[in-house]
């Protein structure tokens, strides 16, 4: 199941906590507060969005975490990579050559297409929809039934 790691959701909490108030540099102890994730690991997701260049730091007395850039303009494809590394279907879809039947596969053409599908998806996603401060794309009503029924076809997990 393709799946995003519970760091990352934290992560993304974290940002649309932080978009929410744009102007204003917010503790990683406020931020705890706010979003109910537990202090060592805001901290610690805080470090790696400022490595990936989402949130930038400022030392001191008044001091603590903002956006790098507005949030329309941080899309769901660099959260994913600053916490995940560049998403990858399969390992021909990351481009490593790594896999030991490349040159006779016939499905990896198919599988290199839909991860430049869901990468463009992630790419056309931005922190201010996630956050709920822009308008998101509406769902289509073929694809909400589609979902339905994939995960009423899903095996429980007992």
């Amino acid at each position: 199941m393709l799946r995003i790691s519970r760091l990352t959701d934290y992560a993304t909490v974290l940002l649309a906590a932080l978009a929410s108030e744009p102007d204003r540099v917010q503790t990683a102890a406020a931020l705890a507060g706010e979003t109910h994730i537990a202090p060592p690991t805001v901290c610690k997701l805080l470090k790696q969005l400022q490595r990936a260049g989402l949130v930038t730091s400022t030392r001191g007395l008044h001091g603590g975490y903002q956006l790098a850039r507005a949030a329309a303009q941080i899309s769901a494809a660099s959260i994913l990579d600053a916490l995940e590394g560049p998403m990858a279907l399969t390992d021909c879809s990351a481009g490593h050559g790594n896999c030991e039947i490349e040159g006779s596969c016939r499905v990896s053409r198919v599988w290199q297409r839909l991860n430049l599908a869901i990468r463009r998806a992630l790419y056309d996603v931005s922190l201010a929809q996630l956050a709920g401060l822009d308008a998101a794309p509406a769902r289509l009503p073929a694809l909400e039934r589609e979902m339905k029924a994939a995960a009423s076809r899903a095996p429980s997990r007992s």
